[in-house]
């Protein structure tokens, strides 16, 4: 098997898609979902009814339920990003596209400018099937010189702040403090994207997936406490709190269910990146400071992020896997925001006053 045409009319072959399809609308982006399963459109129309719209389609993705399928081609293993253990993805090169696999589910992605088809068990693993669905969007962004960052985004009255941290390091727990005291806006959980507005303004721009979060973040905002049972929520409150920080259980957080309509947006002028480099096991006071990034190019690694191995640009060349981060476009595109380092030990109160504090300041030119 050597093109995508190839793979797709075996991925495709003798299933009957439904009549229905989903319509996605991510500002001015347009997705038409389809699949066999209309169980699974049902799913996903839920997950992305913010999103909604009508119009012709950009792209097309089709999601084929289905047994894990073997196309008998030898696959590779995705580097994985430093601090990050265990096989994830794996990738097939073809003359004219990629195919994608994920080791622990089985699940199949091909992508191409001509085909983007997720097959296997679907259903199940609907977070698969809509991370692949948001990266069609990310390509677009990328693709128009928008620039990926590892972080969470909200957004306070008109302006946004990208926060970003390294790996466990409660950004989306942050995030979500934030909206629950100040009554902000979700714009990304950890995946934004930044892109230039003329000369000095940046904007930032989210993309449609739910915050996912583990039992700790759950339970330190009332808000979130309905997500567990009362049993879970009293097991989980007898654990060690060191343990219940280390515990990976993930939850999609429903933004609009808990939080109400209207507290999602898709984009902000952005004014402010705080870089949370604190540390629970420290013993000084959580403090926060104005830094250079330039100056501060030890903070770039909790920044910058791959764009994964569904990228690729509109000439349908595909990057490498050990692809080397260019840290050049976070510093052009940092150069007009304010930066903020937490550092210190872990203090998500403080945290949320100072973040809200910074960005209803009057606005004023970098502070370093």
């Amino acid at each position: 098997m050597r093109d995508a045409l190839a793979a797709a009319d075996r991925l495709t072959a003798d299933f009957e898609m439904s009549p229905e399809s989903v319509l996605l609308d991510l500002d001015g982006f347009h997705i038409e979902i389809r699949s066999n399963c209309t169980p699974l459109l049902d799913r996903l129309r839920g997950y992305f009814s913010h999103a909604l719209g009508s119009g012709p389609a950009t792209v097309t993705v089709s999601a084929i339920e289905t047994s894990p399928i073997d196309l008998q081609v030898e696959f590779s293993d995705w580097y994985r990003e430093p601090g990050k253990t265990g096989r994830k993805d794996s990738y097939h090169d073809l003359i004219d596209g990629r195919l994608v696999r994920k080791v622990r589910t089985g699940m199949l992605f091909l992508q191409s400018n001509q085909h983007r088809i997720a097959a296997g068990p679907c259903f199940i693993n609907d977070n698969q099937v809509i991370n692949f669905i948001n990266s069609q969007y990310m390509n677009w962004l990328q693709q128009h010189d928008a620039v990926i960052c590892h972080a969470a985004g909200v957004v306070l009255g008109d302006t946004a702040m990208a926060i970003a941290g390294f790996s466990g390091g409660g950004k989306s727990s942050l995030m979500l403090r934030i909206m629950e005291q100040h009554q902000g806006q979700f714009l990304s959980n950890d995946r934004l994207f930044v892109q230039a507005d003329g000369e000095r303004r940046q904007i930032a721009i989210g993309i449609p997936k739910m915050p996912r979060i583990n039992p700790g973040t759950i339970l330190s905002l009332p808000s979130l406490e309905s997500m567990l049972d009362p049993g879970q929520r009293k097991s989980l409150k007898k654990l060690d709190p060191n343990d219940l920080w280390e515990l990976e259980q993930k939850y999609d957080v429903p933004i609009e269910s808990l939080y109400g309509s209207g507290r999602i947006r898709g984009r902000a002028p952005l004014t402010d990146l705080m870089v949370l480099n604190w540390d629970r096991r420290s013993n000084d006071a959580c403090t926060i400071s104005a830094v250079d990034l330039t100056q501060r190019l030890d903070l770039l690694p909790a920044i910058t992020k791959s764009a994964g191995p569904f990228y690729c640009n509109e000439q349908g060349e595909f990057r490498a896997d050990a692809t080397a981060i260019d840290p050049q476009p976070y510093l052009d595109r940092f150069r007009h925001v304010n930066v903020w380092e937490a550092s210190g030990t872990v203090d998500f109160d403080f945290a949320s006053q100072q973040c809200r504090e910074i960005m209803e300041s009057e606005p004023c030119e970098k502070t370093y």
